[in-house]
């Protein structure tokens, strides 16, 4: 179980730093972006759909393998 957590530790890592340096990974088509002069919005909706129902799946998995 601990290699788990530290795998996945790990990958939220890697991808704070690709968001932070400005790595545009996660711009799906449907995600909300507006530009203008001094403003600018993001809105992922897209990728909040997409990682939620990633993270179901992945909790429903790791609740069935630990019943």
């Amino acid at each position: 179980m601990a290699k788990f957590f530290i795998a996945l530790g790990i990958l939220f890592l890697v991808i704070g730093l690709m968001m932070a340096f400005g790595v545009k990974l996660f711009r799906l088509p449907g995600d909300i972006y507006i530009q203008k002069e001094n403003f600018s919005f993001y809105f992922p909706i897209t990728s909040s759909i997409l990682l939620s129902i990633l993270l179901s799946l992945l909790f429903y998995f790791i609740s069935r393998f630990f019943k």
